[in-house]
């Protein structure tokens, strides 16, 4: 049923638990899995200042860095569970975008999602929620309290 189950990450504890949660799914399942890392540029998001840029460059790269350790590290939990699995990363797009496109080629998407509210809901919004209001395959959504993450 679901052979191909798409895992985004950001390479945060709320993610790897829902990583780790659905690798034990897609075992018994015997799917495959691919993590998705999508890196929004800070350059064309309009989250870099002036006084940043001389230092553009240097960041842009270790954002790069940060998302390529954080899909080997999912890589290699895919493999201590026995579970194929392929990493992509997605640069100069939003997340919901990257999310929704990559998913047309799955038949599930599990994701970790802090289930904030109130105030911290609408300063850090959520990339999952925005993810499910617009999907058109079925979401797993794995909720992990933001003093766990």
């Amino acid at each position: 049923m679901y052979r191909r189950i798409l895992m985004p990450t950001d390479g945060s504890a709320c993610a790897n638990h829902a990583i780790h949660q659905a690798l034990g799914l897609a075992k018994q399942l015997g799917s495959e899995v691919t993590f998705l890392y999508a890196l929004e540029n800070p350059l064309t998001t309009g989250t870099a200042t002036p006084e940043s840029l001389p230092y553009s460059a240097q960041l842009w790269q270790d954002l790069k860095q940060t998302a390529d350790d954080a899909l080997r590290e999912a890589v290699a939990a895919a493999e201590a569970f026995g579970v194929p699995a392929t990493a992509k990363r997605v640069d100069n797009q939003a997340p919901v975008t990257a999310i929704l496109e990559a998913s047309a080629d799955h038949d599930l998407v599990v994701m970790g999602t802090h289930g904030r509210r109130g105030f911290n809901r609408w300063m850090f919004g959520s990339v999952a929620e925005g993810a499910l209001r617009q999907a058109t395959k079925p979401f797993l959504l794995i909720r992990v309290k933001e003093a766990e993450d």
